[in-house]
C-alpha cells in the first residue's frame, strides 16, 4: 500500500474540524468525546461527534454519525476521500471496527487521520481494515 495523498494543510483543517465536532458530543455515561471530520470527493466536509443512549447498543460513533450526515446531503453516490478522528485530549483513537467497515464502504481509497502514540497518522483505510469488503 502506498502512502496516502493529502496535502498536509488539508490534512490539519481536517483535524481542526473534527476538534470542534467533539465539543458537540453526547457521551453522559463514557465521558468519552470524540470527534470526526470526513471530506468527500466533491469537497465539501462533514462533521460528526459520537451520540450516546442508554441503551448502549443504539450509541452511534462520531465517523459513522459524519458519514452518515454526509449521504443525507449528497446522497448514496457520495465518496469518501478522508476522514479525521480525534479525541477530546491529546490520547490515541483510531476508528473501531464497525467504522472502518462503513469507511471502506463509502471510501475503499480512502485516507484515516488519527492520533497514535507517535503523533498524528495518515493511512489508508486498506490498512486499518484489510481484506474489507463491498457487495
Amino acid at each position: 500500500m502506498g502512502a496516502p495523498k493529502l496535502a498536509p494543510e488539508l490534512q490539519e483543517k481536517l483535524v481542526a474540524a473534527a476538534e470542534r465536532a467533539w465539543r458537540n458530543a453526547y457521551a453522559p455515561f463514557s465521558k468519552f468525546r470524540v470527534g470526526a471530520a470526513l471530506l468527500t470527493a466533491q469537497g465539501n466536509v462533514y462533521p460528526g461527534c459520537n451520540v450516546e443512549n442508554s441503551s448502549y447498543g443504539l450509541t452511534n460513533c462520531a465517523e459513522r454519525t459524519a458519514i452518515f450526515s454526509a449521504v443525507a446531503a449528497e446522497g448514496p453516490a457520495m465518496s469518501i476521500r478522508a476522514i479525521a478522528v480525534v479525541i477530546e485530549g491529546d490520547g490515541a483513537c483510531a476508528p473501531c471496527g464497525a467504522c472502518r467497515q462503513v469507511i471502506f464502504e463509502f471510501g475503499p481509497e480512502a485516507v484515516v487521520i488519527h492520533r497514535s502514540e507517535n503523533g498524528l497518522r495518515a493511512v489508508p483505510i486498506a490498512a486499518l481494515l484489510p481484506e474489507g469488503f463491498r457487495l
